[in-house]
């Protein structure tokens, strides 16, 4: 261990993803301050962590915000599935403390992203969108939150409300395409980690930007540097993307 080493405690830690976490925060030679599961006490955690990591359940993040605003301890929220409602109270929370939150913490999807938004600000609508992504049988949310990041990237940058913009679900006689809209895949299988790929399709070409991984640990990785880095900011609402300086 060494003097800069940070105490991380884990809110979710039974899950694959707060276990794989917690190696994570050895390997980097960090401190586990702790972690707790349902119906733990996060207020306990946060009182002996430097930063909050939570991968836990929409249901449990009021709860989880107001020990880290209580306690004045950052908190890096890697939870899919969250609603507008939920957005409003890390809106509320990030006046008081650091607070990030992603719909992955990958590094190499924080990159994609980047890239995602890149391709689409210089592509015309005339390009078509397409975002295809792979996650094991057992995941509940689709599209996953990493789909819709990526998504967010491309309307961002085209301008449009991925809200009304967005295509999902398509069944039977759909209709023609609509003109800049972006359009969303979602797969279901066997213990895929998860695979995303955002497709520009023109006319006679087409631009295949993709992530692939290969193991849960690179999630793990990347929520542990966000967690290095959140511990010495200051109050307000962050991404990954300033994590990697873009």
């Amino acid at each position: 261990m060494t003097s800069s080493a940070t105490r991380i405690g884990i809110i979710g830690s039974a899950g694959r993803m707060g276990q794989a976490i917690a190696a994570a925060i050895s390997e980097a030679g960090h401190v586990l301050a702790g972690g707790i599961d349902k119906d733990g006490d996060v207020a306990a955690l946060a009182a002996q962590s430097d930063v909050l990591v939570d991968f836990s359940s929409q249901a449990a993040l009021e709860g989880n915000l107001d020990a880290a605003t209580t306690a004045g301890v950052p908190v890096v929220i890697g939870t899919t599935g969250l609603e507008e409602r939920h957005h409003f109270l890390i809106d509320h929370a990030a006046e008081t403390i650091p607070v990030l939150q992603t719909g992955n913490t990958s590094l190499g999807v924080t990159l994609l992203a980047h890239l995602v938004k890149e391709a689409a600000s210089r592509l015309g609508e005339d390009w078509d969108i397409e975002i295809v992504e792979t996650h094991h049988r057992m995941k509940v949310d689709a599209p996953s939150g990493t789909a819709l990041l990526l998504g967010e990237a491309a309307a961002e940058a085209r301008s449009i409300d991925l809200a009304t913009d967005a295509e999902r679900g398509r069944d039977g006689m759909t209709g023609k395409r609509g003109t800049g809209t972006i359009g969303f895949a979602a797969l279901r299988g066997g213990t895929v980690a998860g695979d995303h790929s955002v497709l520009f399709l023109g006319a006679h070409e087409r631009l295949t930007l993709s992530h692939l991984a290969e193991d849960r640990s690179i999630f793990a990785k990347g929520a542990v540097r966000a967690c290095e880095w959140l511990a010495s900011q200051s109050a307000g609402r962050y991404t990954m993307p300033e994590v990697l300086g873009l």
